[in-house]
């Protein structure tokens, strides 16, 4: 059994929470919060609350400390975890600064303790196919591939954190991460890269990239965007292989091979469950979560999402912020 306590009680933490119920090796120990509706959350849930890490791990003491606080506080919190000889797990971003990033892993290796950075997409099945047949080379190498990820803009925080780079990261620490954290994860990190954005010159960030990957044989196009109209949320790829088009759109994972017939591989979740929130049921954060605690309790990093990745794609992305100030 692996104890855990939860830092934040938001969105993200409500969802966490959901899904540690159904998991056999999770025992929630405690709720860490800020506010009174993370306390009302806490009780909610019929658990301990507490205003601090430290006071919550020295009364506690949990195996994992599981942060689900907004980003611009992820580094605080994750420090103080690992400060208190804890383990942690942080959903994404995991920082928006490399440097701060890299000191966080330094001190889990110095703790003896490790960082798991919960990059939910990662355990999709369609992302866990297609990282077999690049790897596996199935379908022969990479020719090129495309990533989109497009939503209609946050307005719903309008005014909030979401807006403020310094604490969210925009949309390349929103959106783009996922998208550059499976292009990182199955062809390493870009020579270079191109980037093109669309900005109103009333507003101070850009609404949409779209980005060129360079390597050594292919490149990757991506487009990452927040738009100002009330566009249905869409999330698609495609890569070309030597001997297949494979595609997602649609939430159906296709497979166009060159010899023989098109085909859907089967994706369906094997749980569904409930969010919490207002997002539908879905397998992914119970496969994410129940993946995290089992290289815990065999005591190896991430197997999913390893420290080199998370350190690239920061890098990645606070240059991505750094040519658009």
């Amino acid at each position: 059994m692996v104890t855990i306590a939860l830092v934040g009680a938001g969105g993200m933490g409500t969802v966490h929470y959901s899904n540690y119920r159904h998991i056999e090796s999770a025992k929630l120990v405690a709720v860490v919060g800020s506010s009174e509706k993370d306390e009302a959350k806490a009780k909610k849930w019929n658990l301990p609350y507490f205003n601090s890490i430290s006071e919550m791990a020295d009364e506690t003491l949990p195996d994992l400390i599981d942060i689900c606080t907004p980003t611009f506080l992820h580094a605080t919190h994750v420090r103080e975890a690992l400060n208190k000889n804890c383990s942690v797990i942080c959903e994404k971003p995991f920082t928006l600064d490399p440097t701060e990033a890299a000191s966080l892993f330094e001190l889990a290796g110095q703790k003896d303790r490790f960082i798991y950075v919960a990059q939910v997409l990662q355990y999709t099945k369609e992302s866990q196919y297609l990282k077999r047949v690049v790897e596996e080379k199935t379908y022969g190498n990479i020719l090129s591939a495309r990533f989109e990820r497009l939503s209609a803009m946050p307005h719903w925080d309008a005014g909030g954190w979401m807006f403020d780079k310094d604490k969210s990261g925009l949309i390349p620490f929103d959106l783009h991460i996922h998208d550059l954290d499976l292009m990182v994860r199955l062809f390493g990190r870009p020579l270079d890269y191109e980037l093109n954005v669309t900005k109103r010159a009333s507003r101070d960030f850009p609404e949409q990239y779209c980005f060129l990957y360079r390597y050594d044989h292919f490149h990757v196009e991506a487009e990452a965007a927040w738009f100002d109209a009330p566009v249905p949320f869409t999330a698609r790829w495609r890569v070309y292989l030597e001997d297949a088009m494979i595609v997602f759109e649609g939430g159906v994972l296709w497979v166009f091979p060159k010899a023989g017939e098109a085909f859907t591989v089967d994706i369906e979740d094997d749980v569904l469950i409930p969010t919490g929130i207002n997002l539908p049921p879905t397998g992914w954060f119970y496969s994410e979560l129940t993946s995290i605690l089992r290289d815990y309790e065999q005591g190896r990093p991430s197997s999913e999402v390893s420290k080199e990745q998370v350190l690239t794609v920061i890098e990645l992305l606070d240059d991505i912020n750094r040519r658009h100030p």
